[in-house]
């Protein structure tokens, strides 16, 4: 048989796979996020979330100079606040010696070069568990920007390279860069999360912070599922409005979505490979139902390929130790 052209040829060795591969990660593609709680010398495991820890501070330290030294040059904070603390305006989110703005400050001084992104909404802080100030079991839209714009400049007064809101209220990503402008923060940057879904695979994550919501679902200002022209026209909104970065979450569920924003803007885009995505991989592989180390490189694969320059992912420094 006579074949003008042999596909195989370009697969039939492991050197020439790698040669003509298409999608290369890198330790610069990952955002590491971290959990921390109040305390000293704390490093709890979380149950829904295998082999993933709350830390406090000081073990936050610790960790961040082990993730520099692998070569990731990035991370997420996000704080356990205590439940003492937690009320419907975000009082404690604005506190300048809080456990964020302390966390941020620890980093800095440890690892100055740490690209450090932080958490901007109030559910951590929310006595109701929502991303705003409820009223009437309503989530008010325009008292709860002002608070976010309000923590964004706490966070970059603290030293935080990027603030990331994660809340999907109208008009915030102006609001923030407003106030952050206005106070002289004019180098610190905003990752938008511009389509942020009402998905069902953030369970252990809210376990982590323990910030599900007391009452109802998020579905009034997170996006419906079924919708993939509305991601386009947030994320456009958000990047008018000021946004230097652009986030699609979850990730796995909405890879043709990262996909149409890639195309669509001309801003770096990250994913979220969410804490439901971390878990079921990692229950998959205790059952012994599929390869550990191959799935998480398989799907971090997936997410770059279908458009993301960064990826959030609990996997970060498993997939350093993979791509050697």
């Amino acid at each position: 048989m006579y074949l003008q052209r042999r596909n195989r040829i370009l697969r039939q060795s492991p050197a020439i796979r790698a040669m003509v591969r298409e999608t290369i990660l890198s330790p610069n593609d990952f955002i590491v996020p971290l959990f921390i709680v109040e305390g000293e010398n704390v490093i709890s495991e979380i149950s829904s979330m295998p082999g993933y820890y709350r830390r406090s501070i000081d073990q936050t330290v610790k960790e961040v100079k082990e993730l520099w030294a692998m070569g990731l040059k990035s991370v997420l904070l996000f704080i356990k606040c205590d439940d003492k603390l937690k009320d419907n305006k975000g009082t404690e989110a604005l506190n300048p010696n809080g456990l964020m703005q302390r966390s941020i400050r620890a980093i800095k001084n440890a690892v100055p070069e740490m690209l450090i992104m932080t958490d901007v909404a109030l559910d951590p802080f929310s006595s109701y568990g929502h991303d705003g100030i409820v009223e009437n079991n309503e989530i008010l839209n325009d008292a709860t920007v002002e608070v976010l714009a309000a923590m964004s400049v706490s966070h970059a007064s603290a030293g935080a390279d990027f603030v990331a809101p994660s809340d999907m209220m109208d008009g915030r990503i102006g609001a923030i860069r407003q106030a952050l402008e206005e106070n002289n923060y004019s180098k610190t940057g905003i990752m938008s999360y511009s389509a942020k879904y009402a998905s069902c695979f953030y369970g252990p994550f809210r376990d982590a912070l323990d910030s599900a919501p007391g009452f109802g679902d998020k579905k009034t200002y997170q996006m419906d599922p079924a919708n993939r022209i509305e991601a386009i026209r947030e994320t456009i909104m958000d990047i008018e409005e000021g946004a230097d970065i652009v986030m699609i979450k979850p990730a796995l569920s909405y890879l043709d979505i990262i996909r149409e924003i890639k195309n669509a803007v001309d801003v770096p885009v990250s994913a979220y490979n969410i804490s439901g995505e971390y878990a079921m991989i990692k229950a998959a592989a205790k059952m012994g139902w599929i390869e550990e180390d191959k799935a998480i490189l398989e799907t971090l694969v997936s997410i770059k390929r279908a458009g993301a320059d960064l990826i959030a992912t609990y996997f970060a420094k498993d997939a350093v130790r993979l791509i050697g």
